[in-house]
């Protein structure tokens, strides 16, 4: 597993850029899926695991304000720096954020009333380790809000990502987008910690200008350690497959699966 976060942690850190700039706008829905789920309100305590630049802690910090407070939690410190600094560019006081993540969250037990998971489990290489921290830092009848993508036959996310990823595989399998296309373990891992749960799906769209602009943000990171003419090989096998009549704007679908679930007590 120590393999898996240093490699996650490597490519997470090249990212607040992209996702600034790129990412954070075209995720909203998603954002505002799963906070809108969590039913926060003033004077909760919440924990964002996986905040990545801060979209969702941001977001549930101006709801449950005041007398509420938000830990955003991620295993990238330059992610955090610019979560940090978009937080503090909206006087936003009532968030905090901290280095860690999901096989051991860095907060006590009984911590708060909602944690709070936008496209971040499915990244996490020990998800019933998770499980058990999520159920350990929730109160009795806490309530938690994760949001994964759907199969690559539902996201064309996944398919592009997952087609450049079999020229730049991960050190472990089972993680990345589509790990929980099928979610139906981790929910049996959540049971088994406390947490009942259930599935609801939103289908969103998000739109890129270009081939070049699609893989720039979604798998330029991942596939910089290839070589030229694999990169490449990567690059005609995503664009033959996604863009079959030629390059320009493409929408891309994506079903996103909300897990919605409490703790018992």
């Amino acid at each position: 597993m120590t393999d898996a976060l240093s490699w996650q942690r490597e490519i997470w850190d090249q990212y607040p850029e992209i996702y600034s700039r790129e990412v954070d706008k075209r995720f909203a829905p998603v954002v505002e899926g799963v906070t809108g789920r969590a039913a926060l309100r003033p004077g909760l305590s919440v924990l964002d695991l996986g905040t990545g630049t801060g979209s969702v802690a941001l977001r549930a910090a101006a709801l449950v304000a005041p007398g509420g407070h938000v830990f955003g939690v991620d295993i990238s410190r330059k992610m955090l720096a610019a979560a940090q600094g978009r937080a503090k560019a909206a006087n936003l006081t009532n968030v905090t954020f901290r280095e860690g993540g999901g096989e051991a969250i860095p907060v006590g037990d009984d911590a708060v009333d909602v944690l709070l998971a936008s496209l971040s489990v499915m990244y996490m290489a020990d998800r019933a380790a998770a499980a058990r921290e999520i159920a350990r830092v929730l109160r009795p009848g806490g309530r938690f809000v994760a949001a994964v993508w759907a199969g690559p036959e539902h996201c064309d996310i996944v398919r592009f990502q997952q087609t450049a990823g079999r020229y730049a595989p991960p050190p472990v399998p089972g993680v990345g987008p589509g790990a929980l296309a099928d979610p139906k373990l981790f929910l049996a891992q959540l049971e088994d910690a406390g947490i009942q749960s259930s599935v609801e799906t939103d289908d969103v769209e998000f739109e890129f200008d270009s081939f070049a602009s699609a893989w720039d943000i979604l798998a330029r990171v991942t596939t910089s350690g290839l070589d030229p003419e694999k990169q490449q090989e990567a690059k005609a096998a995503v664009l033959a497959m996604m863009w079959p009549h030629g390059d320009g704007p493409r929408r891309l679908r994506n079903r996103t699966q909300f897990i919605v679930g409490r703790l018992a007590g």
